[in-house]
């Protein structure tokens, strides 16, 4: 098998691996706060927390250096130079879900609540969700 499929297929792998991680992750805590699971909104999540971070770092309300922070977080997400490499299963992706939480909680702090909330992409509970792990309280980080 030629080295760049190799590549390829280790990244989609990956990224599939960090998917299910995520959703059994959610699904937990679905099941902890006693909610029916909802899989499609399980499903989209992901693809809904990189949508709200690029509008967020294109909001023009948005604060200036919060929005060169969450650039800089796409970028990091696209390169492939990480703090944890990717082809170490499991671990490799871990770093990326821990920086966009941490990213996540950084943008409500200084462009507020409403801003993530105008910009979210997905369904209420989808944001909730979210919110719940970035660990954002629900009425005392707004």
């Amino acid at each position: 098998m030629p080295a760049w499929l190799q590549a390829v297929l280790g990244v989609v792998g990956g990224l599939i691996l960090l998917w299910a991680l995520l959703i059994a992750v959610l699904w937990v805590q679905q099941r902890r706060a006693g909610r029916n699971v909802d899989w499609r909104a399980l499903l989209r999540l992901a693809p809904d927390v990189v949508r709200l971070i690029k509008r967020l770092a294109t909001d023009p309300a948005v604060p200036r250096g919060t929005r060169w922070w969450l650039a800089a977080l796409l970028v990091y997400l696209v390169l492939p130079i990480d703090l944890i490499p990717d082809f170490l299963p499991v671990i490799g992706y871990a770093d990326d879900a821990i920086v966009t939480a941490i990213a996540l909680r950084f943008a409500i702090r200084h462009a507020g609540y409403g801003a993530v909330e105008r910009n979210w992409p997905g369904t209420p509970d989808g944001l909730a969700s979210v919110l719940a792990l970035a660990r954002i309280g629900t009425t005392g980080d707004r």
